[in-house]
């Protein structure tokens, strides 16, 4: 929003673009609440791939004690 003469006016806020020397697009600035949600939606996704990094591991568990039986053999425990 912005302030005219002591009023609130709304405005449409837009993307707007910043070109390199070249005139490519390179940088864009936008409205903090669509910069909040691109932050939010980029951190579901990273957490919906750690679950499902986590479920490809599941059911590989492996007893501490098979564990240690493999590192004594390779002699890496006393």
């Amino acid at each position: 929003m912005a302030i005219t003469r002591g009023k609130r006016v709304a405005r449409k806020r837009t993307k707007q673009f910043l070109e390199d020397s070249q005139g490519r697009r390179a940088w864009v600035v936008l409205p903090i609440e669509e910069y909040g949600k691109l932050i939010e939606a980029a951190e579901q996704r990273e957490d919906i791939r750690r679950l499902e990094e986590g479920n490809k591991l599941k059911g590989k568990d492996v007893p501490w004690e098979q564990v240690k039986a493999r590192l004594r053999a390779a002699g890496k425990l006393p």
